[in-house]
């Protein structure tokens, strides 16, 4: 089952692939139609490829897909993400650190949330696939989601893990948007308690539904895209000061650099790759921590 090996962040990290192809249709997407629809990965597969990757020193285990919250239903019996997570974090007790790619929010299972929550190896970091923070541009782009719905999720996912970290997928300039409209993409930073964003100025897929709605121009979508960024760059920045004064568990990437729980990387001169420490934090550089054990 060597395919499954998505690829390695670095000698400590393996990205494992458990999905692939999407079965839904958003107006701005053209991965339905190279990848096809959606295939999970057997969970007895998943589990020795990652057996094997954990015996051979890996200590972070990273599982990715397309869509990896639509894992299981071509699969014989029943399957979810939330149970592949609970099979992997029981059969190989070795591993101490499993974390998510992107998920869909509207399609964690409750035995996802039941894991967050009880699971102190399953990481405390979600990167949602959230695109957009107004309802009717979330409909244009044809989600499954409304912005009630994402403010909910992270209320009740903090609930469940309150040292819970999320990253999101928006993109700004989608067509048909207006100043209004983008404002409540910006405003969702706050009321979801985003941490990380990655922000995309919306660029048409040619052959997408979304190619052919009236397009805002290139360089509004710039424009906010940078404004975008510049609240995410301060959301990550009010973050990062909160955990000055903390001490926190680190795994080593590389000698000299860790990364936290919560994905935050730490620069930390004694870390060495491969190694859990703790690490009180002490300032902040940057994007960075700096730790010191």
């Amino acid at each position: 089952a060597s395919h499954l090996i998505d690829g390695f962040g670095t000698r400590t990290r393996a990205y494992v692939q458990v999905q692939n192809g999407c079965d839904h249709r958003c107006t701005f997407c053209i991965i339905p139609y190279g990848r096809g629809p959606s295939r999970s990965v057997p969970a007895g597969d998943v589990v020795s490829q990652i057996r094997r990757l954990v015996e051979g020193g890996t200590r972070e285990i990273v599982l990715t897909g397309v869509d990896i919250t639509s894992y299981g239903p071509d699969l014989p019996g029943t399957h979810t993400l939330g149970k592949l997570v609970t099979q992997i974090l029981k059969h190989v007790p070795e591993l101490p650190r499993l974390r998510l790619s992107s998920i869909d929010q509207t399609e964690t299972d409750a035995d996802l949330m039941r894991a967050l929550a009880d699971e102190p190896r399953l990481m405390p970091h979600l990167h949602l696939s959230m695109q957009a923070g107004d309802d009717m541009i979330l409909k244009r782009m044809k989600r499954r989601h409304l912005r009630a719905d994402a403010i909910k999720f992270a209320q009740e996912a903090r609930r469940l893990r309150p040292d819970i970290v999320f990253g999101a997928d928006l993109i700004a300039g989608f067509p048909t948007e207006t100043e209004d409209m983008f404002t409540r993409s910006l405003d969702i930073v706050d009321e979801c308690g985003l941490t990380y964003l990655h922000v995309f100025p919306f660029s048409p897929r040619k052959g997408t539904p979304a190619a052919r709605m009236p397009q805002v121009g290139k360089a509004i979508a710039k424009e906010r895209a940078a404004r975008l960024r510049a609240k995410g760059d301060a959301a990550l920045n009010t973050y990062l000061q909160s955990q000055i004064g903390q001490t926190l568990e680190i795994l080593g990437e590389r000698d000299g650099l860790g990364r936290t729980l919560g994905f935050a990387e730490v620069k930390c001169a004694t870390a060495s790759a491969g190694e859990l420490v703790s690490t009180r934090i002490i300032a902040v550089d940057g994007p960075n921590l700096v730790g010191e054990i």
